[in-house]
């Protein structure tokens, strides 16, 4: 068994579900000759093995890896598609895109945990009971699939612990007399995943009971433990091992049955290209919270300084990259708002200073945003605290600094308009009676004041009456 390398892959904007798009995605692959599964001319089905890494938690970017990944394998010949997992979990959506993937296949799906040390987590227990065959290497685990969210409970504590049921007929079906769970969206939310999991269960003959723990307590099992109880089908150290001990069984795929022949197969690695790296980072909460603060300061700072382009069009660029982001991602538009009123009431402290009263509530309306934003626990898709902490200390202290200023502002003295020329130095230039004109400040101004008055003397303004100077005579005339 060989692995010629990793083969890159197209991707698509979003994970795409509709079957039209891929005919015209592999015929760009093929035109460009990028992401193209290498097969030798005369290899029959079942000689090359596709193997698909999921790392980390899953997401969007995952389920479109999965979906043009299984495109890309299907489409030139392989046999066998091995899903090689360590995951912490991730999104619904996202898991049900690929179970999906995985129950439409025509080729059996193997789900590996892998390499030791490995686990598959809350969503990645889901997909490991919808693979035909199910593997686990030494040292690895699987469970913990209580579907968790903001306001919800944590693994093992649910609204009301129910008692355990034991099956009272073969096909794990729940005991006549068990109680009823009580009404509430959390237990509805958690019963629809037992019902899921367990039809899973059902379909590939494993064991459906531990799979309703598993939602309901968050039971977790070991490889060995797993094995024994009827969770998976076999343990294997590596690839190759699995690859050996999968070699002629019979499994059901979506076009009837079929006999696994991997005997002298080809492995080939379909790996993430840079494309999918952009889309996983995109979709990352950290990296859209950061593009969408940067979108809006961009754009704000572009309508200040009309002209300067760069500002506007980085800060759009980045202000739909984020919305991109949004709009895949669970968010919640109460934090969201919240954001956009935190930002609207600094702004505002910025142009109309209220002594600190629109700047402390902007900031604490876009801490509270911030904290709520993501509409989720789900592992690796909150917003860190040292990112939401690192921009709310930056924007406190951005309004710290305007309201020193705008206090020294007030403390210095006046350097211009009415109030600067009031009590300042004139000569009189020429004067009659009680009226004549003065020069101060470099410029000549019509003034009224005592008569005798002479050019040349030196006066104080007293006032100011539109164009006209009130002056009087100083104390100590210049010489």
């Amino acid at each position: 068994m060989t692995d010629p390398g990793a083969a890159s892959l197209g991707l698509s904007p979003r994970p795409a579900r509709i079957s039209a798009r891929r005919s015209w995605r592999r015929l760009l692959a093929a035109a460009l000759g990028v992401g193209a599964l290498t097969l030798d001319g005369g290899a029959a089905a079942g000689a090359t093995v596709a193997v698909l890494n999921i790392d980390g938690p899953i997401g969007p970017a995952t389920a479109d890896y999965i979906e043009r990944g299984f495109d890309k394998a299907i489409g030139e010949g392989a046999g066998v598609i091995v899903l090689r997992m360590d995951t912490p979990g991730g999104l619904a959506d996202s898991m049900r895109v690929i179970i999906q993937q995985i129950l439409a296949a025509p080729v059996p799906i193997v789900g590996y945990v892998a390499p030791s040390g490995a686990h598959a987590a809350s969503a990645g227990t889901y997909i490991l009971y919808a693979c035909q065959i199910a593997a686990m290497a030494p040292g690895t685990n699987l469970g913990a699939a209580t579907p968790i969210q903001i306001g919800g409970f944590t693994p093992g504590e649910t609204p009301e612990r129910q008692p355990e049921k034991e099956p009272e007929s073969g096909d794990g079906a729940p005991a006549a007399d068990a109680p009823a769970p009580p009404a509430g969206m959390q237990e509805k939310m958690v019963n629809d995943a037992v019902a899921y999991i367990r039809s899973l269960a059902q379909m590939r003959g494993r064991n459906a009971d531990w799979a309703e723990k598993a939602v309901r307590e968050a039971a977790s099992l070991s490889a060995a433990e797993a094995f024994e109880a009827n969770v998976i089908d076999l343990i294997a150290r590596d690839l190759d091992e699995l690859l050996a001990k999968i070699d002629g069984r019979t499994v059901e795929v979506a076009g009837g049955e079929i006999t696994i022949d991997t005997a002298d197969a080809t492995v080939v690695t379909l790996a993430p290209d840079w494309r999918t790296e952009l889309l996983a980072l995109i979709t990352n909460p950290n990296v859209a919270y950061i593009l969408m603060l940067i979108g809006i300061y961009g754009i704000i700072f572009e309508f200040y300084n009309p002209g300067m382009v760069l500002p506007g069009v980085a800060g759009a660029i980045c202000l739909l990259l984020a919305l991109y982001a949004f709009q895949v991602l669970p968010v919640s538009y109460a934090g969201l708002g919240l954001i956009g009123l935190g930002l609207a009431l600094m702004i505002g402290e910025m142009v109309a200073p209220s002594v600190g009263a629109l700047g402390v509530g902007g900031v604490v309306s876009f801490v509270v945003g911030s904290i709520m934003l993501m509409d989720t626990d789900a592992p690796g898709f909150g917003i860190s605290w040292q990112v939401i902490g690192g921009v709310s200390l930056a924007a406190a202290s951005s309004l710290l600094l305007l309201m020193w200023m705008l206090a020294r502002s007030h403390r210095r003295p006046v350097v211009t308009g009415e109030e600067d020329m009031i009590g300042s130095r004139a000569r009189v230039v020429d004067w009659q009676g009680r009226e004549g004109r003065v020069h101060t400040r470099g410029e000549l101004w019509r003034a009224r004041g005592p008569a005798g008055l002479s050019a040349g003397q030196a006066v104080r303004v007293q006032a100011i009456d539109g164009l006209t100077v009130e002056v009087a005579p100083e104390k100590e005339v210049a010489t």
